[in-house]
C-alpha cells in the first residue's frame, strides 16, 4: 500500500480567519498549502517549514487510553494561523495530513515515514502536528530513511513518560511502545542510540519503564528537577546532545504540561510542567543549527478548556519557527 492512499492535502480553509489583520503579518498569511501527490516543493537552501498533521490515535486506543487526539491538527492549525509571524525570511507549507481510517497504525505510520523522507530530502524541516504518540515511530522512520547510519541522531522527548514499553503480547505497537520501537531499530542497524527524556515524572511511570530506561542507557531530566529551579542543570543536559550528535530530533507530548496549562491531552498529569520550563530549552535546542524535525504529540480538542492546550501548542511551533537556524545544513 502507498503512501498516498492516507494522505489528505492540505486545506486552505483552517488558515482562513475571520477577520484579517494588515497583511504580510501573520502565519494566515504566509502559509501555501500543498498536495505532496501533485506539488513537491523544490530542494532549497532558504529554511522552511512543512506542517504535516498525524490523524491517528489508533495506539492511544491500544493502551485504553481517552481518545480524540487525531482532531489535534486542525486544532492547532487554526490557533497557529491566528499568531504573527515576526520572521519572514523563511517558507511554510502545509503538507496535509496522514490519517488512519482502519486501525492499521502500521501502515499509517509507514506512510508518515515516507512523508517525512520525501521532506527531508528537499531540505524541508517537518513539524508533525498529533495525534497519539505512536506517530513518534513512523517520524523516526523517516528520518532514518533520509540520514545515514554513520550520522549520530540525538533525541529529545519532552515528556512526563519514557514511552519505553514493550510491544504488547500481540507484536503490535502503540503511543508507549514507540521509543523502545526506535531503540530496537536503532540496534537493527548498528546506529548509535541517543534517547533523552526531559519532564519525566515518577508517578507517570511504572517501575519497568525505569528497568528498560537504564538498559538503553536514556538519560532524563525529572519534572522534580525543573519544579526545583535547575536550571543549569537542564541547560548543561540540553547542550550534551548538541555536541555529541550530528543532528537532533525532537518530540513534545503535551501531557508534560500541567493541566491547567494544557488540559486537552490523552494524559492528564497533576505534577506537569509550566510552559516556561521548557521554552528556554526549546530555544537552546531550535538555534542550535542541528534540529532536523519536530513532532508536537497528545491533543485532544474534545478535552480542552478554552482552547488553552491548542494556543499552548501554537505557541510553541511560534517558538521553534522563531528560534530555529539552520547553521549545519544535514
Amino acid at each position: 500500500m502507498s503512501w498516498e492512499s492516507r494522505y489528505l492535502p492540505g486545506d486552505p480553509l483552517l488558515w482562513q480567519r475571520s477577520s484579517e489583520p494588515p497583511s504580510d503579518t501573520c502565519f494566515s498569511h504566509h502559509m501555501v498549502p500543498i498536495d505532496l501527490m501533485k506539488q513537491v516543493p523544490e530542494k532549497t537552501t532558504q529554511t522552511a517549514f512543512a506542517f504535516v498533521g498525524f490523524k491517528c490515535d489508533e495506539g492511544v486506543q491500544r493502551d485504553l487510553g481517552r481518545t480524540g487526539a487525531k482532531e489535534g491538527p486542525a486544532a492547532i492549525r487554526q490557533r497557529l494561523a491566528r499568531l504573527p509571524l515576526q520572521k519572514t525570511n523563511i517558507k511554510l507549507y502545509d503538507a496535509g495530513n496522514v490519517v488512519c481510517a482502519d486501525h492499521d497504525l502500521e501502515a499509517s505510520q509507514a506512510s508518515l515515514a515516507e512523508v517525512i523522507k520525501l521532506l527531508l530530502d528537499k531540505n524541508i524541516h517537518p513539524l508533525v502536528l498529533g495525534g497519539g504518540h505512536e506517530m513518534a515511530f513512523g517520524h523516526y522512520q523517516g528520518i532514518a530513511k533520509a540520514y545515514s547510519p554513520q550520522k549520530r541522531l540525538g533525541i529529545i522527548n519532552f515528556d512526563a513518560h519514557f514511552d519505553l514499553n514493550r510491544l504488547h503480547p500481540s507484536n503490535r505497537g502503540s503511543a508507549t511502545t514507540a521509543f523502545y520501537q526506535i531503540a530496537i531499530a536503532h540496534e537493527a542497524e548498528g546506529r548509535h542510540f541517543d534517547y533523552n527524556c526531559i519532564g519525566i515524572q515518577h508517578v507517570g511511570n511504572l517501575r519497568p519503564a525505569f528497568d528498560i530506561a537504564k538498559e538503553y542507557n536514556v538519560k532524563a531530566i525529572l519534572a522534580d528537577d525543573m519544579h526545583e529551579g535547575l536550571r543549569e542543570k537542564c541547560s548543561d543536559f540540553a547542550d550534551r546532545v548538541i555536541d555529541e550528535n550530528d543532528y537532533i530530533f525532537i518530540s513534545l507530548s503535551l501531557d508534560v504540561f500541567a493541566p491547567a496549562f494544557a488540559p486537552g491531552v490523552s494524559s492528564i498529569q497533576p505534577l506537569g510542567l509550566y510552559p516556561w520550563h521548557l521554552i528556554p530549552l526549546l530555544r537552546q535546542l531550535a538555534i542550535s543549527g542541528k534540529v532536523v524535525s519536530y513532532e508536537i504529540a497528545e491533543h485532544v480538542p474534545r478535552y480542552d478548556i478554552d482552547h488553552r492546550t491548542a494556543k499552548l501548542a501554537a505557541t510553541l511551533l511560534y517558538e521553534i519557527i522563531h528560534h530555529h537556524e539552520d547553521h549545519i545544513r544535514p
